[in-house]
């Protein structure tokens, strides 16, 4: 392994670690040591709701009611969990923080709450509220119009403390690949699609985050745009991109890709170069 700070992978809402393996093999090649850490409510993280294991009979009004098992989950609370994983992998080194999607809200907060764990942030595609918004409200931002996630949730998160999606109605299949990975092939797609968290907790989405320049404005950071995304659109992406600078000494390193929601299935090389990049340029900033 090569001498850049250890990386840290964060996955997004209704991801889990497993969607970062081809980036971390990747990753490994070029020698450098990487780990992928669910969120809380999230894969091995997270807590099964009893209707979406109901036999013998799926009970889509049991689906779209029953509520949140991960509902208390916040962003804060999300971050201090992921700030023990960082430690522990740095072992008294910061690590390269890279998060995707809602990922982004836990790695910000994870910023601000322990800047000296933090070598450096990357974003992919990610929300990144840094100015007191919850990242919630960003739904009805005009830079938001192109997004078609939040058209398959079941019911409102509001009602059940969580953005839940059926992954596995047949009918939605397409607007589900669509919106996540409307560039992978069918294979690829439904094996992702059936290893999918149903729900995103809304305390993840609904807590206001502010970040300071003393703090968060402090820490070296990239974003990895991409182009093809239906859940964070490229506009959103670089509104985003313009809040961080508003706060941050350092301006934004962007790479773009040509890529959906899912470059880390679909581009795991190039987003892998876009690490290695920041992980080199951060471990000169240590």
């Amino acid at each position: 392994m090569n001498d850049s700070p250890p990386v840290v992978l964060v996955p997004g809402f209704w991801h889990g670690g497993w969607c970062w393996g081809p980036v971390a093999e990747q990753l490994t090649a070029r020698g450098i040591r990487s780990v992928a850490a669910d969120i809380d409510g999230h894969a091995l993280r997270g807590r099964a709701m009893r209707a979406r294991w109901a036999r013998p009979f799926f009970d889509e009004r049991s689906f779209a009611t029953e509520p949140s098992p991960v509902a208390r989950i916040t962003a804060s609370g999300a971050a201090a969990a992921l700030a023990d994983r960082v430690r522990k992998e740095g072992g008294g080194r910061p690590c390269l923080v890279v998060a995707h999607g809602m990922g982004g809200v836990v790695a910000t907060a994870l910023a601000e709450l322990a800047p000296e764990l933090v070598a450096g942030l990357v974003y992919v595609s990610a929300y990144a509220p840094v100015n007191g918004v919850p990242a919630g409200s960003y739904r009805t931002r005009p830079e938001n119009v192109a997004e078609k996630a939040l058209q398959l949730l079941v019911t409102g998160p509001e009602l059940i403390g969580a953005a839940r999606i059926d992954f596995g109605d047949p009918e939605r299949r397409d607007e589900i690949k669509e919106a996540f990975y409307n560039d992978l092939d069918d294979q690829a797609a439904d094996a992702a699609m059936a290893l999918l968290s149903p729900d995103g907790p809304a305390g993840i989405a609904g807590e206001r985050l502010t970040v300071t320049e003393a703090r968060f404005g402090r820490i070296p950071h990239s974003y990895v745009t991409c182009s093809r995304d239906n859940v964070v659109p490229l506009a959103l992406q670089r509104h985003f991109i313009k809040e961080i600078d508003a706060v941050s000494v350092f301006p934004t390193a962007v790479t773009e890709l040509d890529s959906s929601h899912a470059p880390f299935l679909s581009r795991p090389v190039a987003l892998s170069e876009a690490i290695a990049d920041a992980s080199g340029v951060h471990a000169e900033a240590a």
